[in-house]
């Protein structure tokens, strides 16, 4: 067994590390204060290559693995995680979807900008009254002649409401089945169709760099070749879609973690109690090293997770395990950072201030802990 990266992928481990710190982390204080999307960032996140990054070069990708992708993404996620949002729902949930399940039409015409960073796409899936049960999606789209009419609203969906967002994929209720359930269909609406309207979302507790929306359609109408590969075929897309994202929740946990984790083993060798710092009290320490083993073991799972990924083998089981392990690991590295850090872990002017709002997200986005567990518990024949 080989557990190494190879010698492209720690370059590139290293060049996204100083990226972060050099260009995200003297900004992200500020856009979370301010509740504000940074384009000169996402301009040089496009320029580095952070987007469109497992795409082929066809489509003006970087033609890398999944591996790779993971690791821009933690390296991120390690410095502010509502940049690492914007790259992984920039990837997973708008460039996938349309990279995977796209017509060679519609691959050319959305994905060199997307890959470029020029633009954003968003992914509307959750609904005010659909989010674990995404299956009881009520926004409708009607076949009228050679357009589609869609009636509905999305909530919660990431970089849907930017003023570089070029479009949204919904997932709308097109028919009902045989069986009676509702049959389900990935949509394209791009932005400026008329009974399109994306509003953003404010007053959050996490991401608040991050750009989140509200997405509303009245009577939408895109021709019947926005529809995103077969009729019908929009769960399963979605689910297909989902496996890959939550692996990119899985690096941002990581990524998180080892912030969190680095913060606390700097501050705790700063901070001097009792005539010594008090990393040395064991107490302490041990809350470190635990931070460190459940990191070591959060990376082992979401890098074997992007293995089977990369090599064609079964991962849904792994994705759900690595998105649940990961998001749960940062939360514990934040509460021990925090604790560590004392009354200063609550003011603003530290970072793991916001790291300990930011980490919960990655708990209830792409699929709660609670259904992470229903999912491995129905794959290892429990449920």
């Amino acid at each position: 067994m080989d557990f190494s990266f190879s010698m492209e992928q720690e370059i590139l481990r290293n060049t996204v590390r100083q990226f972060a710190e050099k260009e995200i982390k003297s900004v992200a204080r500020e856009m979370d204060e301010r509740e504000e999307f940074s384009y000169e960032t996402m301009q040089k996140m496009g320029e580095l290559g952070l987007f469109g990054m497992f795409v082929s070069e066809t489509y003006g990708g970087q033609a890398m693995d999944y591996i790779s992708y993971i690791i821009a993404t933690e390296e991120i996620a390690r410095v502010d995680q509502s940049h690492a949002a914007t790259i992984a729902a920039g990837n997973s949930l708008g460039i996938g979807p349309l990279y995977y399940f796209g017509s060679e039409e519609q691959k050319r015409a959305h994905l060199p900008g997307l890959c470029s960073g020029e633009s954003l796409w968003g992914f509307g899936l959750t609904e005010p009254n659909a989010g674990s049960d995404a299956g009881n999606t009520q926004t409708a789209a009607v076949l009228d002649g050679d357009e589609w009419v869609i009636n509905g609203s999305k909530i919660f969906i990431t970089n849907a409401a930017t003023k570089i967002t070029s479009g949204v994929t919904a997932l709308c209720r097109t028919g009902t089945r045989q069986d009676g359930r509702p049959e389900l269909s990935c949509i394209l609406i791009e932005r400026g169709t008329p009974g399109f309207d994306a509003v953003e979302m404010h007053g959050k507790m996490m991401w608040r760099g991050s750009n989140t929306s509200q997405l509303y359609f009245d009577d939408c109408r895109v021709p019947k070749e926005n529809l995103l590969g077969p009729r019908g075929h929009g769960f399963y897309q979605m689910m297909q879609t989902l496996d890959g994202g939550r692996l990119s929740i899985g690096a941002m946990g990581l990524g998180g973690a080892q912030g969190c984790f680095e913060m606390a083993l700097k501050y705790s060798h700063e901070r001097v109690q009792f005539g010594k710092a008090i990393s040395n009290f064991q107490v302490n320490a041990f809350k470190l090293a635990d931070m460190a083993l459940e990191i070591e073991c959060a990376r082992l799972i979401l890098y074997k997770a992007c293995w089977l990924r990369d090599n064609n083998k079964p991962f849904t089981k792994e994705a759900a395990m690595a998105k649940l392990y990961c998001s749960e690991v940062m939360y514990r590295c934040a509460n021990h950072s925090v604790q560590l850090h004392g009354g200063y872990g609550l003011m603003k002017e530290y970072d793991v201030e916001r790291f300990y709002r930011d980490q919960k997200l990655l708990e209830i986005g792409e699929g709660t802990s609670e259904v992470q567990r229903l999912v491995i518990s129905r794959l290892i024949g429990a449920a």
